[in-house]
């Protein structure tokens, strides 16, 4: 008796050539990624590790014997030692400086922005000028703030006696009252343009049928800003704060130009470099790198979870 083999389904042959497909371009694209995984797991996730296991032993630079192995005492010396109220008032110095420069640099770049991806003569002559603030060094452009804020020579105290805006000239950067809203604002002036930047290439990215079918419908430009605009640059905005708030936790050259090493105007990357640098602590400075690693981490996660929390509604 013959048997009749079944044919197999077009669909189910269709579906297994697919399948080997994919698998081939998975394979292909590990291949790809394989060279800068390898790249980034020597330049990022190696010293990172480094760091974390330094910062469970008691190495120093000028130690004659070898670093041992001491748990979580340098964690402990970090939250109740005697040099833990620095770090305190270090890592509150950064987080105020973060929360002053990123909101002010965010709400200026957004009105940046959309200024200049208005059709208007001149926009890109705009586009460029605008950008020399963030194209100066920060060191050159810090220096060159800390002399025009000097209470002797400065041109800002000349100009404020002059037009009798000021009584007498201030020391901006020496006087505790004014010295974090002199950095302030000297950051804000400085990276503004390259939040401007990302939020306008956010932009232009969204369809112009949107407006024109919103216009038709009767909607205003407020409404089009908070039911069109907003919505569609929202991951525009979480990677310009998520940058910003990365690069503001780490400041370090706007500070020590200003003020140097003063204790009670450190951030918490020039504790950490007085630690490490200064002192010779590596150790203990490893654990202070780790813990600046995790605020900065916990500020990420809000503002992902915050994005997340806002496109669900």
């Amino acid at each position: 008796m013959s048997t009749v083999s079944t044919p197999i389904p077009p669909t189910t042959s269709r579906f297994r050539r697919s399948t080997k497909l994919q698998r081939r371009q998975t394979r292909l694209a590990w291949l790809l990624l394989l060279p800068s995984l390898l790249v980034v797991l020597l330049v990022a996730i190696y010293p990172l590790g480094k760091t974390i296991y330094q910062s469970f032993t008691n190495e120093d630079f000028l130690a004659l014997e070898p670093s041992r192995w001491i748990g979580l005492e340098n964690y402990r010396n970090l939250l109740t030692g005697p040099d833990s109220a620095v770090f305190r008032s270090a890592v509150w110095e950064t987080i105020k400086f973060t929360l002053i420069t990123v909101g002010f640099e965010f709400v200026l770049g957004l009105i940046i922005a959309l200024v200049v991806n208005s059709s208007f003569k001149g926009r890109g002559v705009m586009r460029a000028v605008m950008l020399v603030p963030w194209a100066i060094p920060t060191v050159v452009a810090a220096q060159m703030w800390k002399w025009m804020l000097d209470e002797k020579f400065g041109v800002i105290n000349d100009a404020g006696t002059r037009l009798h805006v000021l009584s007498h000239p201030q020391a901006w950067i020496s006087q505790p009252s004014t010295a974090l809203a002199a950095v302030c604002a000297v950051d804000i002036w400085k990276t503004t343009p390259f939040v401007a930047l990302l939020l306008l290439a956010g932009l232009q990215v969204i369809p112009q049928d949107l407006y024109e079918a919103a216009e038709v419908d009767g909607a205003s430009q407020l409404q089009q800003f908070w039911k069109i605009t907003l919505p569609l640059l929202a991951p525009a905005i979480l990677v310009t704060l998520i940058f910003r708030t990365l690069d503001a936790l780490r400041v370090f050259d706007v500070f020590y130009v200003f003020f140097g090493n003063a204790a009670n105007t450190q951030t918490m990357a020039i504790y950490n470099q007085s630690i490490i640098v200064g002192d010779g602590k590596v150790g203990y400075g490893a654990a202070v790198s780790v813990a600046i690693f995790l605020i900065i981490a916990l500020f990420v996660v809000i503002y992902v979870s915050f994005m997340r929390v806002t496109a669900d509604d």
